[in-house]
């Protein structure tokens, strides 16, 4: 196993989040049941939150997008909203199983 130079923040849907999915595509009516999407970031870092308002608008944006392309249905694009809208959690360990090498889109 390799250990790759990042950290991590994983990001589930909450209820406010599902419920504007429903209303903007029909396929996310088991959003709930979806697995959660991860965001690798820096390695190092000692404070989640300050590293979480420095991605946020980033994954909001991307979160949103994975739904509908019409940026005049988003929310607000503010903290406070992507909390309310989505689980985090941080980590700074990452492992990769595979024996292929990575690759970067």
């Amino acid at each position: 196993m390799k250990f790759v130079n990042r950290g991590y923040i994983i990001v589930r849907p909450k209820e406010a989040f599902i419920v504007w999915a429903n209303e903007n595509d029909a396929d996310y009516s088991n959003l709930e049941d979806n697995e959660p999407n991860v965001y690798l970031i820096e390695e190092d870092f000692y404070d989640d939150e300050a590293v979480l308002k420095g991605y946020f608008k980033r994954i909001f944006e991307n979160e949103l997008y994975a739904v509908t392309d019409q940026d005049t249905k988003f929310p607000p694009i503010k903290y406070e909203v992507f909390t309310e809208w989505f689980g985090v959690q941080l980590g700074a360990t990452v492992f990769d199983a595979q024996e292929e090498n990575l690759i970067a889109d």
